[in-house]
């Protein structure tokens, strides 16, 4: 089922996360909607706040990205890039920052170039919560970074200059209030507001 994505200037998208345990309800489904509902809209990844949940879960499948991973540091293929990231923690983070344009389902038609490390050793559970660590590089460590800052509270226009973000105030503005044509259901806060 296509679940709708949550605007920026909902608060949720600014809430840091809990974990989960294997009992939570439902997850098997609701992982698969994660899925259904990240590729409708077009993207390599979903974090569970895009969708109203404070928990800290993602999904991602990073191969759009396959081609374009040459124009990153590292040799990480994201050609089969396909992962569910339950209760992750990035343990480490190295290698000179590197910039690429980035984009967000929760802030559409808005890309920055954003600075992050091309390097990261993560650990999370898969959906059968078994446990790994994992050594990433190039645009795979980029977009699990990406959907971590969501299960953090944070969002890639938090590491843009305050220049560029007051240049794009009115457009984040307008996202808020729901005047922004997309593809795909979203929620917007301004209209969760006015059923009261």
């Amino acid at each position: 089922m296509k679940l709708p994505i949550v605007a920026y200037g909902d608060p949720i998208l600014r809430k840091k996360t809990e974990e989960i345990d294997e009992d939570y309800p439902n997850l098997q489904q609701l992982i698969a909607d994660m899925f259904e509902t990240m590729y409708a809209a077009n993207g390599v990844g979903l974090a569970a706040p895009q969708i109203g949940l404070a928990i800290r879960l993602f999904v991602i499948d990073a191969s759009p990205f396959s081609d374009d991973d040459e124009d990153g540091p590292g040799d990480a293929s994201v050609k089969d890039f396909k992962k569910v990231i339950i209760n992750p923690i990035i343990v480490e983070e190295s290698g000179e920052k590197w910039a690429f344009n980035e984009g967000c389902l929760s802030i559409p038609d808005i890309n920055e170039e954003v600075l992050r490390k091309p390097n990261i050793v993560l650990n999370y559970l898969d959906e059968n919560f078994e446990e790994h660590e994992v050594e990433l590089s190039g645009l795979a460590a980029r977009v699990v970074q990406h959907e971590y800052d969501h299960i953090e509270g944070k969002l890639f226009i938090d590491k843009i200059s305050v220049l560029k973000k007051a240049m794009i105030k009115g457009k984040l503005d307008a996202i808020a209030k729901g005047r922004v044509k997309v593809d795909y259901k979203m929620k917007f806060p301004q209209a969760s507001k006015r059923k009261v």
